[in-house]
Order: structure tokens, then sequence, then C-alpha cells
């Protein structure tokens, strides 16, 4: 069975090697004179693409993002994208493995998770400047290696990603205490449906991970998405059944056995409920 193609951190054409289990690269380093294609794959690291100046287009898990100036990219380990970057475009390639941000520590993990939950921002102007000196300085760092420069990058990155989620609390409504932990929730559960889908399908199992019973865990994400847990497991189940249709050549019967599912027959009507499409289908209009 074929996967989808999973780029290493210390795999990447053309990179400086990621020492630490980071690496960052300038846009224009990159493209050298011309566009830049990459055909759907992962990562099995965060990525952040910061564009200074710039046009293209990211497809993050099959939702469509227009590349310009002053904006962000992100992605989490696991996602698929395929992305065309002009020539021209300016900015930051920034690549950091689950074990670079200070993994251990509780207050770290959360600021990653609300950065990431969402993969794209558009900086505002008078914050551009900010935002993309602290990554020039990043940049420097990771040139010069002096000593000590992974523990700067480290709270360097960790400045940068304060200052995002400071723009999107600004262009949000604000939150109280109690919304604050529910997202917080939230944003743990669809971390752990990433990474446990092809195992855990029951609502019970997300709950026992969380430390909830399933009637709070839905209730929280009924307050916050308007879904309960089922529905986002199974919106994940299809998500990754389109990873899977679109960026492999894999069989619908080795797909299905891959996700959990014995029964084919099931697993085709399931995809049909909730695309329209039964797998061939879709991979025939998509693809």
């Amino acid at each position: 069975m074929k996967n989808i193609p999973t780029r290493k951190i210390n795999a990447v054409k053309n990179a400086s090697p990621a020492i630490g289990g980071f690496s960052i690269r300038a846009v224009e380093d990159l493209l050298i004179g011309g566009d830049m294609f990459h055909a759907f794959h992962r990562h099995d690291y965060y990525l952040i693409l910061a564009v200074r100046k710039g046009a293209g287009c990211h497809e993050i898990d099959f939702v469509s993002y227009e590349v310009c100036d002053n904006t962000v990219f992100f992605l989490r380990p696991g996602q698929v994208h395929q992305l065309i970057l002009k020539a021209g475009s300016t900015g930051y390639l920034m690549q950091f493995n689950a074990d670079f941000y200070y993994p251990t520590d509780y207050a770290a993990r959360q600021l990653l998770r609300k950065t990431t939950h969402k993969n794209f921002c558009q900086l505002e102007s008078h914050k551009v400047e900010k935002l993309f000196s602290n990554l020039a300085y990043i940049f420097q760092e990771f040139a010069e290696k002096q000593e000590g420069y992974l523990e700067v990058i480290k709270a360097s990155l960790g400045i940068f990603l304060i200052e995002l989620v400071r723009q999107r609390q600004l262009a949000e409504q604000p939150t109280g205490r109690q919304r604050l932990y529910e997202q917080e929730r939230l944003d743990e559960l669809l971390e752990l449906i990433e990474t446990n889908i092809f195992k855990h399908k029951q609502v019970s199992d997300y709950a026992g991970l969380l430390n909830l019973s399933p009637y709070q865990l839905n209730a929280i994400t009924k307050a916050i998405t308007g879904k309960t847990c089922s529905e986002l497991i199974n919106e994940h189940v299809i998500l990754e059944t389109k990873r899977y249709l679109l960026s492999t050549s894999n069989q619908i019967a080795q797909i299905a056995d891959m996700l959990g599912y014995e029964d084919i027959s099931y697993f085709i009507r399931f995809f049909k409920k909730h695309t329209g499409y039964t797998p061939v289908s879709f991979r025939q209009l998509f693809k």
C-alpha cells in the first residue's frame, strides 16, 4: 500500500541541515528566480510560511488560500498540502519538529495549539514589520550559530507565536475564562483525533484520553463548533480518506482497511453519505 509522500525535516531539497529539529530559509532563496510548485504531500513536522511579498495559491487539506502580501500559513504534522509560489515572493519558511519547541512545557504546547489550529492568518499592516523583524532575527541566529543560538531561536519563536495569537484575538470576539477552557479542550481533542483516527473512532475513546465524560466532551464541542464529538470524528475520517484518494493510487479496499473498516461496502456508503460521492467518483472528479 502506498502512503502519502511524507517529507522529513532533514530531507528537504536545497535546505540547510536542520539542527536540533529546526530550520529556517528565506523564500527568495528557495525560488531562485522561478516559480515553485510542490504537489500534494505531508510533513512529520510543523511548518510556518510567512510571506512578506508574494503571490500564488496554497491548498491545505483541500481548502484553497490565496498567497498574497503579509500572510502566514501554518501546517501541523500530518496535514496534506500543495503550494504554488510565484517568482519574486519574499518571506521565510520555518520548520521544526515536535521535540524542538518545549514539548514538556504545558504553556508552550498550548501556545502552539492556539497558533496552529487555524491554517491561515492575514497580518495587520501596522504589525507586519514587528513580526518580520522577529523572523529576520531568527534567520540570523540560525545562520550564525553562535553559542546558545537554539535557545535564542526558541524564545524568539515563542514571541512570534504570541504576537500572532494576539492578532487573531483582536479579530475575534472576546472570550471569557470558561470559553478559553473549552477552546483549549477542543484544540487538544482535534490534535488527538489527528493522531489517533486510524485506531479510535468512538467518543468514549477521546473522552477517556482527555479525562472527561462523553457528555462533557460533547457539551464542549457543541458550545464551540455546534457539532458533536462524533461529527468531528467522522469529518476527520472523511478528510483522511480524501487525502489518500487524491494523493495516492491506493485501491479503495486498501484505504478502508488502513482506516480500520473491514466492511468495504459500509465504508463506501459512509463516504457517500458525508460527501455525496462514492470514493471512486470523488477520485475521478477531483484528482
